[in-house]
């Protein structure tokens, strides 16, 4: 499968603080990848990297074949991003959101509308349609952003804690819908502190302390560090003692 990410010691700093520290990794087209780490680990300093929000202090960066240092407006434009906030304005109809974001992603308005009613249609919402959104419930809001994001079939999608605050009935159907986006092609790029839905993922990387500690599929990770779940996966490195140079 070809690579759509493409992430060679990639280095940010802050002043003398060192938030990514020599990342190296891809990710392959429809692939489901879960990017992992505590609080404070450069989880979010990547992703904004990543979507084009952030110039890296060094390092060779692809992201749909784009460079982030001088191809960031065309990485804006093949990308969907989904943020651990609510992204979609409470004020509007389920309707209008879906105009609104359709415009800014430049489609056309049979685009627009065309994508709008299957999205509500897979969902099971199109009745909901003219509802002021203020008036839906959370978990459907967040179905409803995801699709949102999908909805100019973007080369990749960047979820960030996508799933926080709902339950998991409403989380595994959340999840349904990254399995149909990724069997369409599109590459999921995910991040998440619920260590069962790293399960989800075909690769998963955890990052501590900056660096990239570990990158394999879940089974043989859990292999690798004699653990019967993810979270016990995570837990061995996200405790390790800090080696002291």
């Amino acid at each position: 499968m070809k690579p759509v990410i493409e992430v060679h010691n990639m280095v940010k700093k802050f002043g003398d603080f060192v938030a990514n520290d020599n990342l190296t990794f891809s990710v392959n087209q429809g692939e489901i990848f879960g990017f992992l780490g505590a609080n404070g680990a450069g989880k979010t300093t990547a992703m904004k990297i990543l979507c084009g929000l952030s110039k890296p202090s060094s390092g060779v960066i692809k992201v749909a074949g784009f460079d982030v240092y001088k191809q960031t407006e065309q990485i804006k434009r093949n990308i969907g991003y989904m943020s651990q906030r609510f992204s979609l304005y409470n004020d509007l109809t389920v309707r209008e959101n879906f105009r609104f974001y359709g415009g800014i992603y430049g489609l056309s308005g049979r685009q627009i509308k065309d994508q709008t009613d299957k999205l509500l249609s897979r969902l099971g919402i199109i009745q909901s349609a003219d509802k002021v959104l203020r008036d839906i419930p959370l978990g459907w809001k967040q179905k409803l952003a995801f699709s949102v994001a999908v909805m100019h079939k973007p080369t990749i999608v960047f979820l960030d804690e996508p799933t926080g605050g709902v339950d998991p009935v409403t989380r595994r159907q959340f999840w349904e819908l990254i399995y149909e986006s990724a069997n369409e092609g599109i590459t999921v790029f995910v991040t998440t502190h619920y260590m069962d839905e790293a399960e989800y993922c075909e690769r998963v990387s955890i990052m501590v302390d900056g660096r990239i500690e570990a990158l394999d599929s879940p089974d043989q990770l859990k292999k690798t560090y004699k653990s019967a779940s993810m979270n016990e996966v995570f837990l061995k490195l996200a405790r390790a003692p800090k080696v002291v140079i």
